[in-house]
């Protein structure tokens, strides 16, 4: 079954929760030196718990963006699958798309979509409704 972002009414299709559970790995094992949540707290304590109310969205959309320029500097080879398994690879290994350059564009939803730009145009519609943001 496959997850995504939901914004009130609107569902952001994001694919499985393995590849989900991806994206969180690999920002805390690249970016979080100190441990989960201690440097994007918004993100990886909030968002991963499943929600995060609408007055903390404008802090977690500048964790995303940061994030994402962060990830430019990493190759997609540093992928993370599982952060509690190291050892699990992607189940399509390393045949992936010549365009993905960097951990920055790997991440693309089931729909092919880059996960950063639906997760930004996600968080931008809940502060402009008003709204919380959850992960369903």
């Amino acid at each position: 079954m496959g997850v995504g972002f939901n914004v009130q009414n609107s569902f952001y299709s994001v694919g499985a929760a393995s590849f989900l559970n991806s994206f969180f790995s690999t920002i805390n094992y690249h970016l979080e030196p100190e441990g989960w949540g201690t440097k994007y707290p918004y993100l990886m304590n909030h968002v991963y718990m499943g929600k995060i109310g609408n007055s903390l969205i404008p802090e977690l959309l500048k964790e995303v963006r940061e994030i994402r320029e962060q990830l430019q500097n990493y190759s997609p080879s540093q992928i993370i699958w599982d952060f509690e398994d190291l050892t699990k690879q992607p189940p399509w290994g390393k045949n992936i798309s010549p365009e993905i350059t960097s951990l920055a564009n790997y991440f693309v939803t089931s729909e092919g979509e880059d996960l950063f730009e639906v997760l930004i145009l996600a968080l931008e519609q809940a502060i402009e409704y008003k709204v919380d943001f959850a992960i369903e």
